[in-house]
């Protein structure tokens, strides 16, 4: 099906998908691509998006439609962000590099995984972009302490601090598959420290790297410490309950993604949509809340923010996209979201981010709608 697609024109961002599995070798495609354990929290981050549905509002003027929104204070064209993904050069020779200009042409976020195949200084030589860095918290502090000075130094703008990942997901497919980072490929941010290097092991070498070098002792004392040797503000990437909302704002982040770490972790947590208001309720308002898992379409966009969310991130459309048409994959990735979410906005009556409001969907954990009382007629 996928070489007719390259004949093709690709229309929506799960094509790519297809073509991706077609080029890849299968250990890189099925790394990218699956879930932990039985992979039903995988389905269903996508499926869950379909138990919510619109209730647009018509005759408003949709002439002018506004995408644009801040985060952490920098503006951006729309709320459509780039997640980090690790090892993107395995999709694709240009890897981090292509991603970041993507994410720099569309006027967007992109996050840059502690576990890329390209250092922040070469991402920060791309050229201009406002760039987060997702931060794994090492068993070696020191290590932690000199990553973040680097990506600052860097002019990266926020710390997204994986909580999710105290040891590895049960990844089936890495195990059957003997998953390494291929021999030509380091993970850059630790060349030097002797730590940039998987070694092959009988079952996942990312799992063995990950139980070897990642702190499992990560609390909340430590998003203190974080605090204490970084200016920059800290998004806490993996939160999915009130209770730990409420903690993460106390540890003092400044802002919270809403992620299952793309159903990697614990198999059997909600679809990160389903986990979303719960979560936007317990923040009050106080610090941002943002989402990612399971966003292929612009209605998922304007769902999440009608739940809430203050922006979404995308994490496999973008490596699939990579590995089928490099850069100009994902530029063409960011701009069909983007396309479909301006067209959402203008079917629902929604101008601008503001106006998109709980009330442009029901879900079916709703009461029914209460119908309005009709205006009395004046005789």
């Amino acid at each position: 099906m996928s070489r007719l697609l390259f004949h093709m024109e690709i229309t929506n961002v799960m094509e790519y998908e297809a073509i991706a599995k077609e080029k890849l070798p299968k250990m890189v495609y099925d790394y990218y691509a699956s879930g932990a354990e039985d992979q039903w929290t995988l389905k269903e981050n996508r499926h869950a998006f379909s138990r919510i549905l619109f209730r647009p509002r018509i005759l408003i003027d949709v002439s002018k439609i506004d995408m644009s929104t801040t985060v952490l204070g920098y503006k951006i064209l729309m709320p459509i962000m780039i997640a980090p993904t690790a090892m993107q050069k395995m999709a694709h020779p240009e890897g981090e590099y292509a991603t970041a200009r993507a994410a720099s042409a569309a006027g967007t976020i992109m996050t840059l995984s502690s576990w890329a195949t390209s250092s922040v200084e070469e991402v920060a030589s791309t050229g201009p972009g406002i760039r987060f860095f997702q931060l794994y918290v090492y068993k070696d502090r020191n290590v932690v302490a000199q990553l973040v000075r680097r990506a600052e130094r860097a002019g990266f703008k926020a710390i997204a601090l994986t909580v999710d990942t105290p040891r590895l997901g049960r990844r089936e497919a890495d195990i059957k598959n003997r998953f390494t980072l291929p021999p030509f490929l380091t993970l850059k941010n630790f060349e030097g420290l002797d730590l940039g290097k998987m070694d092959m092991t009988n079952d996942s070498g990312l799992a063995s790297y990950v139980a070897g070098q990642i702190d499992r002792s990560l609390s909340w004392k430590d998003v203190k410490w974080l605090q204490t040797i970084t200016n920059l503000p800290i998004l806490v990437k993996g939160v999915i309950t009130a209770e730990d909302t409420r903690l993460a704002i106390q540890a003092g982040a400044a802002g919270i993604i809403v992620s299952n770490h793309g159903a990697r972790q614990l198999d059997y947590v909600p679809a990160t949509i389903m986990a979303l208001e719960e979560v936007v309720k317990a923040a009050q308002g106080r610090v941002p809340v943002f989402l990612d898992g399971g966003v292929r379409r612009g209605t998922d966009v304007f769902k999440a923010l009608a739940l809430g969310a203050s922006g979404i991130f995308i994490g496999r459309p973008v490596v699939f996209s990579l590995a089928a048409e490099g850069e100009a994959g994902v530029r063409k990735v960011l701009q069909m979201l983007r396309d479909e979410f301006e067209l959402t906005m203008a079917l629902s009556g929604c101008r601008s981010l503001k106006e998109i409001t709980r009330d442009h969907i029901v879900t079916d954990w709703d009461q029914p709608h209460p119908l309005p009382p009709l205006p009395s007629a004046r005789l």
